[in-house]
């Protein structure tokens, strides 16, 4: 299955750049460019695009609100935006996330980190994250503000099994099926069983919404260093 790559981002040349990079996979396709947040809603559903890579600053509407749009539409829940940013670490990342990208990605990163990203995305297996470290990641989600812990999330934990909230845990902290399975003396099949039970009891789009739920809702607080 070809994987429809919509590519958003006000500078032409970068465009250009991603889809020759793109396009020269076999297993994936650029379906089109948009120059600003709103096209980029807009062409994600004429174009059913399966990934959106987003950039975070546009004109007009940018990529955060028009992450939001997509997210939030109910015909859109298959696509998956994977936010293109400057610096990869900062409060735009915690926002991108919050708003339901599935993850981000630094404009720097090596070509095959980008198609890596694109592939992982489109299989809603892993949150992206390349360049910074996942403990990085949990603090800036739980420190982004000074909210206490989302009452109705910490509701909603309520319907997850105990093993599930296990598995959560084990989710927010980063580490991949084959990880949790090791870690929890089961079958990589058994955690991929209980990741889906908890993302649909939870609401949750895929991997990288279950961090923020796990962290939003205070199930999983940030180390100290």
């Amino acid at each position: 299955m070809t994987i429809r790559v919509l590519l958003a981002d006000d500078q032409a040349l970068l465009r250009s750049a991603f889809r020759v990079l793109v396009d020269s996979e076999p297993d994936m396709e650029v379906v089109g460019e948009a120059s600003d947040g709103a096209e980029a809603v807009r062409l994600t559903k004429e174009e059913r695009a399966d990934v959106v890579l987003m950039d975070i600053r546009m004109p007009g509407t940018d990529g955060l609100a028009a992450t939001r749009l997509i997210s939030e539409d109910p015909s859109l829940a298959h696509v998956r935006v994977v936010i293109l940013t400057t610096f990869e670490v900062d409060d735009y990342v915690v926002r991108s996330l919050r708003a339901g990208a599935s993850g981000f990605l630094g404009k720097g990163s090596e070509p095959d980190e980008l198609l890596a990203a694109i592939r992982v995305a489109a299989g809603g297996e892993a949150l992206l994250s390349p360049a910074a470290t996942k403990g990085l990641i949990a603090r800036f989600l739980a420190q982004g503000d000074d909210e206490e812990p989302d009452p109705l999330r910490t509701e909603r934990l309520a319907a997850l099994t105990v093993r599930e909230r296990e598995v959560l845990v084990q989710v927010a902290g980063g580490h991949s099926n084959d990880e949790i399975a090791e870690r929890l003396e089961v079958s990589p099949l058994t955690v991929k069983t209980h990741v889906n039970r908890a993302m649909a009891k939870l609401g949750a789009r895929d991997r990288a919404q279950l961090v923020v739920i796990a962290y939003e809702s205070g199930l999983v607080r940030p180390r100290a260093e």
